[in-house]
């Protein structure tokens, strides 16, 4: 299999690392195809968009007919050999307005005309920030489109795997409530693989445990401290703005997240206001109703049970220790 590189920083690549079992599980969804689409949600930068790029070369190499789409940053991968295909993304996605909706609509008429008009057997739509780009009111339209294109395809096919990720956290719940798709959480790497990850960075000021108490195995927060030269208070003064960490925000729920710093857990507890619980779930600080650490649920490896040194409860889990930190940095000063 080809490992593919990525941006770690300006002028700085690595090859992808880690996520064996998350590979494997892009194999058997090859072999078998998805019933119904796959929705994977995790923390911010956790690795899903490398994912989902290896998987395009590794279901390119299974002989199918590859569509990478990430509509937010205008960025495909097409591998089909029909050059009209080729054209049309190169098309949209070169166009001055609207161009985020018409990528993402895009993806199920190509699948759709490939299916008829050259009757293509094996399609993989991997699709990437899809929510984020369209809106969060299109989400479950967009994954019904998905379904639909499975369920009732203009024409037979041997397969067709079907992937969308995000990392909205209230999109979870809007497409959850139907039964449009299987949903499926992935974490952030593995301490083993993420300091693999470590060993490839080099002139790291920080050793690899604080580096991991810090980010938690989060592949984006590690190279956001790389950009600012491991300034640490700079990041977590950035996540307090970028959060909207406010004093009457903090005011008004500051019990409860001084309770949730020490144990993320507290939020479960059937007391905890609900509002509070939505809110952190819109500003993606949190992780809420943490499947269990079976296997069969999780994309790669879940987290540990239990791992409250980089803010990891049994059923709630805050998305990276320095999100934990932006919220006790606003404690602090409010």
């Amino acid at each position: 299999m080809k490992r593919i590189k990525l941006p770690f920083t300006p002028g700085l690549e690595v090859e992808f690392v880690d996520r064996d079992r998350g590979l494997k599980q892009i194999r058997d969804f090859a072999e078998r195809g998805t019933r119904l689409p796959i929705v994977v949600y995790g923390p911010e930068g956790c690795g899903k968009t490398s994912w989902l790029k290896q998987a395009a070369v590794i279901l390119g190499e299974m002989g199918f007919e590859v569509f990478y789409v990430n509509p937010l940053y205008r960025d495909f991968t097409v591998k089909t050999d029909i050059r009209e295909v080729v054209d049309k993304f190169i098309e949209v996605a070169s166009e001055a307005t609207g161009v985020q909706l018409k990528l993402a609509t895009l993806v199920t008429l190509v699948v759709r005309e490939l299916l008829t008009k050259w009757s293509r057997r094996r399609i993989a739509v991997l699709v990437d920030d899809v929510f984020q780009a369209i809106g969060l009111d299109r989400a479950e339209f967009y994954v019904k489109e998905l379904l639909g294109l499975i369920e009732h395809p203009p024409a037979s096919y041997d397969n067709i795997v079907a992937i969308v990720a995000t990392s909205e956290g209230v999109t979870r719940w809007r497409i959850g409530r139907h039964l449009w798709a299987m949903m499926m959480p992935m974490w952030n790497m593995s301490r083993e693989g993420f300091e693999e990850l470590y060993s490839m960075v080099p002139s790291s000021k920080l050793s690899f445990s604080d580096i991991w108490r810090l980010t938690g195995g989060n592949p984006r927060v590690y190279s956001l401290l790389y950009q600012v030269n491991w300034d640490v208070d700079k990041v977590i003064v950035d996540l307090v703005k970028e959060k909207e960490l406010t004093p009457s925000f903090i005011s008004k729920w500051r019990s409860w997240l001084e309770g949730a710093i020490e144990d993320p857990d507290i939020l479960w507890d059937p007391s905890t206001p609900r509002e509070l619980v939505s809110e952190l779930i819109e500003k993606n600080l949190v992780i809420y109703d943490l499947y269990p650490r079976d296997n069969k649920f999780w994309i790669d490896e879940p987290p540990l049970e239990r791992d409250l040194d980089i803010g990891v409860g049994r059923y709630v889990a805050w998305q990276t220790p320095l999100h934990r930190e932006a919220v006790k940095r606003a404690l602090q000063e409010s």
